[in-house]
């Protein structure tokens, strides 16, 4: 989850950069796992498995069972050739978080950039910083996605003109409200897309089955809208279909709407506008 700098915290960096390329890539070195972390990793992905068959999007858990990488740490050499077969994505091990330029430079070259290390025992319920276990079981299923990874790719091209014109909060807020947190509804009742609720045991039941506020997915409201970086969130935007992300983002036209609204406060995070009726199951509220 190397999300850009705009949506997470300014906090010193977890991993290792001694030895990153000017990209900011480094070896996955698969080989230096010891057999403890597969077997944390074996437990982190039992769990959320079980949780991710009842609360995930159909899509996620394809993605899922294609990968079958429930028996240790992915090689993610292995994983490339799944993914270049099916979508011309790949993965590339990173440190931790990177750079907002080379994070979108490689989503547009269609590289996905994923955490080498895993998390702590310690950290087995509660992890601050996405690592590897975040990043493949959350993000690397949808990969296969032929919509979502397309959208990925167009999101990636967006954030160098994001960055030109000093609007990257903006552009940050739909990451955060789809890759992240993003919900969808194809009839079956909403479940969960987002990498923050996928691998997430607690958030991702929240999110779908509580009464949090959902809204109808809305590329400019989402633009406009606040959202917490430590906490559930206090509102989730529901698509219809993986089509409406990269219909969205293709038919926005950035430059007027960063111009009209890059200095305006953002909507708190769980407002309602009077213009507004939540999600309800099977479309929006009439």
């Amino acid at each position: 989850m190397e999300r850009p700098a705009s949506a997470r915290s300014a906090s010193a960096l977890r991993g290792d950069y001694a030895l990153a390329r000017g990209d900011y890539t480094v070896e996955q070195d698969w080989g230096a796992y010891t057999p403890a972390k597969h077997d944390r990793w074996r437990r982190l992905h039992a769990r959320q498995h079980r949780l991710a068959e009842r609360h995930a999007a159909p899509q996620v858990l394809a993605g899922l069972d294609r990968f079958d990488s429930g028996s240790g740490i992915p090689d993610f050499a292995q994983a490339n050739a799944l993914l270049r077969a099916a979508t011309g994505w790949a993965l590339v091990a990173v440190p931790g978080f990177i750079p907002d330029v080379h994070f979108f430079g490689h989503l547009a070259r269609r590289q996905f950039p994923v955490t080498r290390w895993l998390r702590e025992e310690s950290e087995f319920d509660y992890l601050v910083e996405p690592d590897v276990f975040h990043d493949f079981f959350g993000h690397v299923p949808l990969l296969l996605d032929p919509s979502f990874a397309d959208f990925l790719q167009a999101y990636g091209k967006a954030g160098e003109r994001a960055m030109a014109l000093d609007a990257l909060p903006m552009l940050a807020r739909i990451y955060w409200y789809t890759v992240e947190f993003g919900l969808i509804d194809a009839g079956g009742g909403v479940k969960a897309y987002g990498a923050g609720l996928v691998s997430s045991p607690g958030e991702l039941v929240h999110a779908t089955m509580s009464d949090a506020l959902r809204l109808p997915f809305d590329p400019l409201r989402i633009m406009r809208t606040d959202y917490a970086i430590d906490a559930f969130q206090k509102c989730y935007f529901v698509i219809g279909s993986m089509d409406e992300l990269i219909d969205g983002l293709v038919d926005l036209d950035f430059g007027p709407i960063y111009e009209e609204w890059r200095g305006a406060v953002p909507i708190p995070a769980g407002v309602i506008l009077d213009s507004e009726r939540p999600w309800r199951a099977g479309g929006p509220a009439p």
